[in-house]
């Protein structure tokens, strides 16, 4: 006999999702009435949503009717020209921006990754890993005072420094996704908590410190009485957010800018009375950061001309179902 409960989307592989119920983990689809109303990519079950599905007990199988209302999304816009936002993670509490200190580290990426996770509802943690090949960490917490107030661990998967104070944060109803690029040590750091080979892992690179892209999907995992959601290594990550989202997470700049000679002031450097510039003269503010400021927010008024085109698209689809 068929019945409707609850579950959690604990793994996404193309249109299939497993999902962890009070009947154990049940292999799904997405019933036929989802697809015709569902008009996005964004509204398709993602790791880490609640969602209602049909079981189908003589078969161990189930067919999601309706993803519950999210508490946090954390997402990007689709890589690539497409416009549509892609669904990382879903309900989570935390966010561990995880990096390591060699060449991989990048503060316009940190930036990035602390914007989406503030967007998210999540709160952003910073995760420094590959301490024990670390022989001077000072350059990289010095480069994290840019975030003022962000938390952060420093961290090493083979003596296991840092590794407690990770530990507690995985409370009984807690989930917290691991992001960042490939080679930084998310499955290790996940392999560590779990204290077993539950993710595969590859050797560093000699040539450039980074290691091998290993982890090819997300998924949920149960650490202690939390969860985690390990995620694939992201090559880019741009934000699916609009202007102001991003001008109010540059909060130097925007302080700098309210002391500017002209209020329709650009911050360019051939700009008399500009205090944005003149705080990069004086050592006060990155000139990355300004770079970084400017770059987002060209990205955000493509992202919004594109939004607006899709919108208009979907629009048309909605009115052309009203009619059948």
């Amino acid at each position: 006999m068929n019945r409707i409960i609850n579950g959690r989307v604990v793994l996404v592989h193309k249109r299939m999702y497993r999902v962890a119920t009070s009947y154990g983990e049940i292999l799904c689809t997405v019933s036929g009435k989802f697809r015709y109303q569902v008009l996005s990519l964004a509204a398709y079950p993602a790791v880490g949503d609640y969602v209602e599905l049909e079981l189908q007990a003589q078969e161990n199988k189930g067919v999601i009717h309706q993803v519950l209302p999210r508490k946090s999304v954390f997402s990007r816009h689709h890589a690539g020209m497409k416009t549509d936002e892609q669904v990382i993670a879903t309900n989570i509490d935390m966010l561990w921006i995880v990096t390591s200190m060699n060449e991989d580290f990048n503060m316009a990426r940190l930036q990035r990754y602390v914007i989406g996770a503030k967007q998210s509802g999540a709160i952003p943690f910073i995760v420094l890993t590959k301490a024990d090949e670390c022989h001077d960490i000072a350059p990289f917490i010095q480069s994290l005072r840019t975030f003022h107030t962000m938390d952060y661990e420093i961290v090493s998967a083979i003596n296991g420094q840092g590794l407690q104070r990770l530990h507690k944060f995985l409370q009984e109803g807690i989930t917290v996704a691991v992001v960042g690029s490939s080679g930084v040590g998310k499955s290790t750091l996940v392999n560590a908590l779990l204290q077993q080979e539950k993710m595969r892992t590859s050797e560093i690179r000699a040539k450039d410190a980074m290691g091998r892209h290993t982890t090819t999907h997300r998924e949920l995992i149960a650490v202690g009485q939390g969860c985690i959601i390990d995620t694939p290594g992201m090559r880019e990550l741009q934000l699916w957010a609009n202007e102001e989202e991003i001008t109010t997470n540059f909060e130097e700049v925007e302080r700098l800018s309210a002391s500017c000679q002209f209020r329709d002031c650009t911050h360019q450097a051939t700009i008399k009375g500009c205090a944005v510039q003149q705080a990069i003269k004086d050592g006060e503010l990155a000139e990355t950061q300004l770079k970084s400021y400017f770059k987002m927010q060209r990205e955000a008024q493509l992202q919004m001309k594109r939004r607006q085109e899709q919108e208009r698209i979907n629009d048309r689809k909605r009115n052309k179902r009203k009619r059948l």
